[in-house]
This record gives structure tokens, C-alpha cells and sequence, in this order.
């Protein structure tokens, strides 16, 4: 009878302790856990459904769900675009990803792979929002089947299609926006208040060397809370523009140039950061990080940065002073081979990477590691097994 009451007292003090925060997840998390092959195209992400033990896996033109013993419980393809990062939305029981039609080169790549024809010329992004609850068996239909809305982002389409003037040239695409890829739900940053959390959609960004608007990553923030109004079934022969006119937030991240922006983009209730996976970027004056970690607890700074041959006022977001600095552009980040195709949060310290790789016959997979955040000026992360 003590014990039991004991047992009680632990659990509701550590109920009580959460303050609007996600309850922490037991050790159960397998220490590694490996996808299984996939298909011809990689790893983009991952999204964990701590409350019913699912873990989803984007391999670009589909999704898959597994259990926590690495069976297959269902997947969800039929996608010409490309999806790319994952997040679970504790709010509604939904999983977030970016979803991208364009006709660039990964575009172009992506249908070449599909063996589809050429695009018609129309670029959409959205947000993609799938029921996990409906996802209960292989091969279900992106577009037929029950289980997925999406939302477009005009304010990301708008800047896509915009040209503007880089040093008196014309080039295409203001801020080198090459569409969306890193997503994450966090409260708002800079705030005392994590009870609401808003979700944070990065920009991809081109990585052109003879360009000086692409030194910034761009992160835009929404609320999802009145979506519903926007949501509607996905057609990719028609696609729609049901979506929200602007932003709540529009942010600005000086990291230097990168490769297709933010990949992968985690919040961790733990440290109360956010962390930005990249590929790194090619100009020789920045140290091209891998990744960056954002300072979840500064406020935005107003600030001035190069946009189409003038300087343009925006809203600037602070990287975490630790780890590495070089010394002549002051950016602070990490050299570290993996995350650019999934990092998540755990909780306590401990971190999701995913390892991808393909076997000898082109095949697609990934392993997720278990990883524990240090951040020194040596290590971004330490394996846990």
C-alpha cells in the first residue's frame, strides 16, 4: 500500500512539474533504430508521436510509419513533390511536413527518378498534414485516400517567383529562396510563455556563391490553431492556394551562405533552443557550419540586410554563443557529419540523428542514433551507445 502511494505521489508530481511543457518520454526509445529499405530517394526527416509510440520517417515522395519495434505500419506515397522535414504537433494529433512542387533542378530530379513527365510550370508550397491515425497500411494514396490537407504559403511562393536586383544583375528568387524544407513547433522565441507553441517553417535558400542576399537563413512563424478554414485535400494536377496571406512572423538568421537552407529544424524543450541542421555552403569567407543552434530564450533584434540592391529591415534571430566561433565573421556553429536528414528531440539532453545511407543496389534507409547534446567548443553531440 506505501508503494503504490508512493508511486502515485512520483507521478503526479512530475505531472505537475511539466508546466504546459511536453511530459517527458521514458528510456523506452530504443537506442538505434533502423527504417528499412526505402525507395530510390533519401531521408528527409522525422516526426515522433511520443503519446502512442510511432515514429515517421519523409523519404521525399513518401512517408512511412513504424512502430518502436521497427515494424512497418503503414506508409503513405504518390507524392511529385518533394516532402521534406517532419514534425508531430502535440496540439491536434497531426504530423507537419513541408511539401514542395517546383520546377528547379530537385524538382526536375525528383520527377526524372518517378519516371513522371516535366512539371507544368507551377510552383506550390505547403504545409502537409497528415491523420497518423488513418495511416494503417502500406502504399496508401496521397491524394485519394482520407488522410492528408495541405495549406499553401504564399509568402513563400511570392518570394520563389519574385526578381530582384543582386549588384545590378537580375536574378531570380528574393532572399535565394529555393522553397521550404526544416520545420518545428516552439513557443514563441524570445518569450517566457511555452504554454502555446507556433510552428516554424525554414526556407530552402540557393546556394549561389556570386550572391550577397543568401548569407541569411529565413524562418517563417504560424499559428495553425485557425487552420482549418485553410485546409484542403491534395490535388497535384490542380493545385490550390488555400492559405494564409502572410506570416505571423518573418526572421532572418546570419549563418552565412548554405546549400538549400536549413534541412532540419528541431526544437528542444530541454535546452529551449532550436537546432538547425544544414548543408554546408561553398563562399570561402564563412566557416560553413553544418549546423547552428538558435537562442531560444533572445528576443528578435530589428536589423538591416542586402535584399534586391538595398538594405531591407528585418527581424534577426540570435545563434547560441557557444561551440566554435570564427573569429572573422563571429558566426558560432558545429562541423558535424550528420542531421541534415533528421534530428529530433528527445528530451533530457538526448537527440534523434539519422545516419542515411544506400545500399549497393541504390536502395534508400536510415538509422536513427541516439545521441546526448553537449555543445562545447569539441563536440555538438555525443553517441549514446
Amino acid at each position: 500500500m506505501k508503494k503504490t502511494l508512493l508511486f502515485a505521489l512520483i507521478f503526479i508530481l512530475i505531472l505537475g512539474n511539466t508546466q504546459g511543457q511536453e511530459v517527458k518520454i521514458p528510456s523506452h526509445w530504443p537506442d538505434a533504430f533502423f527504417s528499412g529499405d526505402q525507395g530510390k530517394m533519401h531521408v528527409q526527416g522525422m516526426a515522433l508521436d511520443r503519446k502512442n509510440g510511432f515514429i515517421y520517417l519523409s523519404f521525399t515522395n513518401k512517408l512511412v510509419k513504424m512502430d518502436l519495434s521497427g515494424r512497418l505500419v503503414g506508409s503513405v506515397g504518390g507524392f511529385m513533390g518533394h516532402l521534406g522535414d517532419l514534425d508531430f504537433n502535440e496540439e491536434d494529433g497531426k504530423i507537419y511536413g513541408s511539401l514542395e512542387y517546383k520546377n528547379d533542378a530537385i524538382g526536375k530530379g525528383i520527377k526524372k527518378t518517378l519516371g513522371k513527365e516535366e512539371s507544368t510550370g507551377v510552383n506550390g508550397f505547403y504545409i502537409a498534414i497528415f491523420d497518423g491515425a488513418k495511416i494503417v497500411r502500406s502504399d496508401m494514396d496521397a491524394e485519394t485516400e482520407d488522410l492528408l490537407r495541405t495549406v499553401y504559403l504564399s509568402e513563400v511562393v511570392q518570394d520563389y517567383e519574385a526578381k530582384v536586383n543582386v549588384a545590378g544583375k537580375i536574378m531570380p528568387h528574393r532572399f535565394a529562396c529555393s522553397g521550404i524544407d526544416g520545420l518545428t513547433f516552439a513557443p514563441t522565441i524570445g518569450s517566457s510563455n511555452l504554454n502555446k507553441k507556433y510552428l516554424y517553417v525554414a526556407y530552402g535558400i540557393y546556394g549561389d556563391v556570386d550572391r550577397d542576399d543568401n548569407d541569411h537563413q529565413v524562418i517563417l512563424k504560424y499559428d495553425v490553431s485557425n487552420w482549418d478554414k485553410y485546409q484542403k485535400q491534395l490535388s497535384q494536377d490542380n493545385l490550390h492556394t488555400s492559405g494564409p496571406k502572410k506570416p505571423l512572423e518573418k526572421y532572418f538568421l546570419k549563418t552565412g551562405n548554405t546549400r538549400y537552407g536549413i534541412q532540419n529544424l528541431a526544437y528542444d524543450s530541454h535546452t529551449g533552443n532550436l537546432f538547425a541542421a544544414v548543408y554546408k555552403g561553398s563562399k570561402t569567407q564563412f566557416p560553413n557550419y553544418d549546423l547552428f543552434v538558435i537562442d531560444g530564450h533572445k528576443k528578435p533584434r530589428r536589423s538591416q540586410i542586402p535584399s534586391d540592391n538595398k538594405k531591407t529591415n528585418v527581424k534577426t534571430l540570435s545563434l547560441l554563443q557557444a561551440g566554435p566561433k570564427d573569429s572573422d565573421t563571429g558566426i558560432r556553429g558545429w562541423h558535424y557529419k550528420w542531421g541534415a536528414t533528421g534530428i529530433q528531440s528527445l528530451g533530457d539532453g538526448l537527440f534523434y540523428i539519422s545516419h542515411n545511407e544506400k545500399d549497393d543496389n541504390g536502395l534508400q534507409r536510415t538509422t536513427l542514433y541516439k545521441y546526448r547534446w553537449v555543445g562545447d567548443s569539441q563536440n555538438a553531440f555525443i553517441r549514446e551507445n
